[in-house]
């Protein structure tokens, strides 16, 4: 059960930042985590909330990266969230805050850019004329990958649920948008595709959403395994793979902080240059306050939000 209250300020330990949140956007993981089924397991009690954006006001022993006065964006430090004033960040992994983004923007960048960039290509190595199949593409990681899938040079197709969530991915770049609610997705891709299929698929959905896109994945195609808001793991038989010389890449985007953050570091240098281009730009569907938190999450949870909602702290 969510619930707000006053508890004392942290303080930074070594290496770390204390950070006012000015934005703290919400993940399906936040879901997960406040009903104890996410991989990660915090001890109770916990203040949920797994991105966030603020200012610098003190730094713990060591830290010479950030001060205070700093933008910054990042994971917080369990058990501190971002559903928070104060929150605390670690500093070797913090980022610089976009320049060009509102707070609310900066908050709603990290987990999905992060996971659409280096998932795309690191992971599946998106190449300019391919073709992207993006499921879930009025969600927040569909709406980054949707648009990093156009700034690769690929054709990216979208599916969504409901007419108005397939305007909001042509409006964000999509080339085609089907409207998996009216229409079944595997021959309307491949129709589009003139029967060859999706290059790559990039799956935050799994469970049946998974299983038909092995039909629609192409010759040489990646399929990426990004998550299971369905609830449902996806199932694949090692044979089909085998012959039709496909493959199924798993992305967990958080092993990268521990195992290689040279590959997280060189992804936001990346992002900076795209967003200073003016090629992505987060979609915030709703900023609400502190109070309202719990119940943006329960829409989110349903299934009834687009893009990023984001809890504004210092509203």
């Amino acid at each position: 059960m969510l619930r707000l209250a006053e508890l004392p300020d942290p303080s930074p330990g070594p290496g770390q930042l204390l950070v006012r949140v000015t934005g703290a956007a919400l993940n399906f993981p936040d879901v997960l985590m406040c009903r104890g089924q996410y991989q990660v397991k915090p001890p109770l009690p916990f203040t949920p909330g797994v991105e966030l954006t603020g200012e610098v006001v003190a730094v713990g022993a060591g830290v010479t990266r950030f001060g205070p006065g700093d933008a910054v964006l990042g994971a917080p430090v369990a058990p501190t969230g971002g559903l928070a004033e104060l929150a605390l960040l670690s500093a070797a992994d913090a980022l610089p805050a976009v320049p060009q983004f509102t707070a609310a923007q900066n908050a709603g960048f990290l987990l999905t850019y992060q996971t659409g960039h280096v998932g795309l290509h690191r992971r599946a190595g998106l190449r300019a004329g391919e073709t992207l199949l993006v499921h879930g593409g009025a969600g927040g990681v569909g709406t980054a990958a949707i648009q990093l899938g156009k700034a690769a040079g690929a054709r990216v197709i979208a599916t969504a649920g409901g007419p108005a969530k397939v305007a909001l991915c042509l409006e964000l770049g999509a080339d085609a948008a089907i409207d998996y609610t009216a229409t079944d997705f595997v021959p309307a891709v491949k129709e589009l595709t003139g029967g060859r299929g999706a290059d790559v698929i990039y799956d935050p959905v799994g469970g049946e959403v998974f299983a038909k896109s092995l039909k629609v994945v192409a010759f040489e195609g990646r399929l990426l395994v990004v998550g299971f808001t369905s609830g449902t793991f996806g199932q694949v038989v090692t044979n089909h793979p085998l012959v039709k010389n496909y493959s199924v890449v798993g992305l967990h985007w958080g092993l990268y902080r521990q195992q290689a953050p040279e590959v997280i570091t060189a992804a936001h240098a990346d992002l900076l240059k795209l967003a200073a281009d003016g090629l992505i730009s987060p979609y915030v569907s709703a900023e609400v306050p502190l109070a309202e938190g719990p119940a943006a999450l329960d829409r989110l949870a349903s299934r009834q939000t687009t893009g990023k909602v984001v809890v504004r702290p210092d509203r």
